[in-house]
């Protein structure tokens, strides 16, 4: 079956996101454009982790971001096998489910909709002692839904796309330092890798669980990207 219009179309705009990111990420002058979704990623990796959190059990409390683009979460009780990886493969996750979503399904207002909805109703409801973390989530709702109700179709597709590879790639990107950074901390404040090593697997050191993480969240992503884009266009439909 050949491809139409519509699927042309689309892997267009996948493709104009890939290079939107690459010069995001390669052009030193546009490190201002690029902050936001950095401390967007921070605000993922951080809402992840209380969501294995309140999955497991426990309570999410709140999280934090710093203007830095670190982070916490402030969780109590829940599985610390489950919620301390669920920052950086959280973020994967994040990331690979969009893209699929935005690539297969193709409602591209619904999708920026119900994110930017959910993303006020997270910053409200966990982000409301963070300054920046509530600013982050209330500016990234606000524009996802102003986007929904203004914006074409086409739009909106480019924009989730560019959250969607900047989210996940730089998930990956973040796991990978700690693989040779796995003592890196904030003030008394462990990484996820050095906290999983002592509390859960202590025979493990840390860079091998952070190892671990980059090849789960690469799998993640391949996942996405086959079943959103390559097997499509493999099959022709």
């Amino acid at each position: 079956m050949q491809f139409d219009a519509a699927h042309r179309r689309n892997l267009l705009i996948v493709a104009v996101a890939v290079v939107m990111v690459f010069f995001l990420w390669n052009v030193p002058q546009l490190d201002a454009l690029l902050y936001p979704f950095r401390l967007f990623v921070t605000y993922v990796h951080e809402a992840g982790h209380g969501l294995m959190a309140i999955l497991t059990g426990g309570r999410f409390l709140h999280f934090e971001i710093l203007p830095g683009g670190s982070g916490q979460a402030i969780t109590a009780g829940g599985s610390r096998a489950l919620i301390l990886p669920a920052g950086y493969l959280g973020a994967a996750l994040f990331g690979a489910a969009l893209f699929y979503a935005v690539n297969r399904f193709h409602r591209t207002r619904a999708i920026a909709l119900g994110l930017g909805v959910a993303l006020m109703v997270v910053s409200l409801a966990f982000g409301r002692f963070s300054v920046t973390a509530l600013l982050v989530g209330l500016a990234f709702g606000a524009v996802l839904i102003g986007l929904a109700y203004k914006a074409s179709r086409d739009v909106n597709a480019l924009v989730l796309n560019v959250l969607a590879i900047l989210t996940g790639l730089n998930a990956v990107l973040d796991v990978v330092f700690l693989v040779g950074n796995s003592s890196a901390a904030l003030g008394n404040i462990r990484n996820d890798a050095a906290a999983f090593s002592a509390e859960v697997f202590p025979l493990v050191p840390a860079p091998i669980w952070a190892l671990v993480w980059v090849v789960l969240a690469l799998v993640i992503l391949g996942v996405a990207v086959w079943y959103a884009v390559v097997r499509p266009l493999r099959r022709g439909q």
